[in-house]
């Protein structure tokens, strides 16, 4: 007997009764197939569930009189491969702000980190990202925000612009029209009964490009410390019961579809804002940000939407550069 599809609550629906989240699958289950790459994760109980942290440590004990600004910097994912996606990036900006602390988050039905029985809208995520800044005791932090972790944290930093002393936006999600889509697809975003099925499978393969392939060579390169995004999110539909209900909500409602008015409101907020985009992307372009005022951007080439993974030093260098100048 096949196990009913899990559809989560839209904006303005009540959650169900009883069960309010799904929980994520164990560390020591990530940890067989995906080895010790990520630090030991720490776990946040919210109100929604139950949320995964990760800690890198610090590269040097920064001296008392130590002022270098980038101090805190917290690292959001996009949507499918959960936080192990942004560990190479982390790493390398770690190295190069040795007195920094930087943290990654696996945000909700990704990774370690449950899936909340409650719409994914935008507010969701504000509330996960502020939940582990208090736990951390921090009032605010530099974001790196990365695809629909951008679009996430342009809306966080409209909403909550305190909490955010920059941002810097990588190949960032949010842009994509709705309007541009036919009307069958229309109907998936919207969903109802007797759709769900088609809506899933269309949304997944639409972020995927096709079908999910996953290299036949993964361990092996998980075995050199490679980060195989594919095989993560593999894992993840297989091992995470509220994964991919998760996906498709945030696809939804999460502020990957025509947001350009909250990067628009935290253009206007003062931030110190830069964003990385691939050449080759086609779900963003520099007319996207320019529209929005985010007019600090810079195009790396021969690089696409995964621009984040596939040009990790040059990414890393150019976010070097731009905390330097807050500095």
């Amino acid at each position: 007997m096949s196990t009913p599809l899990l559809v989560l609550p839209r904006p303005g629906v009540p959650p169900p009764e009883g069960r309010r989240s799904i929980s994520a699958p164990s560390e020591s289950a990530f940890i067989a197939t995906f080895g010790s790459l990520m630090p030991q994760a720490s776990f946040l109980q919210t109100p929604n569930g139950r949320a995964a942290i990760y800690e890198l440590p610090l590269s040097s004990t920064p001296p008392a009189h130590a002022t270098n600004a980038i101090s805190r910097v917290l690292f959001v994912h996009g949507i499918q491969t959960s936080a192990i996606g942004l560990q190479p990036l982390a790493s390398a900006l770690s190295a190069r702000f040795p007195f920094a602390k930087c943290v990654l988050v696996d945000l909700w039905g990704h990774g370690l980190t449950d899936t909340p029985l409650v719409a994914h809208d935008a507010a969701l995520f504000h509330s996960l990202l502020e939940s582990v800044m208090v736990h951390l005791g921090w009032e605010n932090a530099h974001l790196v925000g990365f695809s629909f972790g951008a679009s996430a944290t342009a809306s966080f930093a409209a909403a909550k612009p305190e909490r955010v002393a920059s941002m810097a936006l990588v190949a960032p999600a949010g842009f994509i029209r709705q309007g541009e889509f036919e009307e069958l697809h229309r109907s998936y975003l919207r969903g109802g009964e007797g759709i769900e099925e088609q809506a899933k499978q269309w949304i997944l393969q639409l972020l995927e490009g096709g079908d999910l392939v996953v290299p036949a060579d993964w361990k092996e390169r998980v075995d050199k410390g490679e980060v195989v995004a594919e095989a993560v999110r593999d894992w993840q539909m297989k091992n995470h019961e509220g994964h991919v209900a998760s996906v498709v909500a945030i696809f939804r409602d999460g502020g990957v579809l025509d947001n350009d008015n909250e990067f628009l409101k935290a253009a206007n907020a003062g931030i110190k804002t830069f964003c990385i985009l691939g050449e080759l992307d086609d779900i963003v372009s520099g007319k996207d940000l320019l529209n929005v005022g985010m007019n600090n951007y810079v195009v790396v080439s021969q690089a696409g939407h995964a621009v984040v993974r596939e040009k990790v030093p040059e990414v890393a260098k150019l976010i070097e550069e731009f905390w330097k100048t807050l500095e």
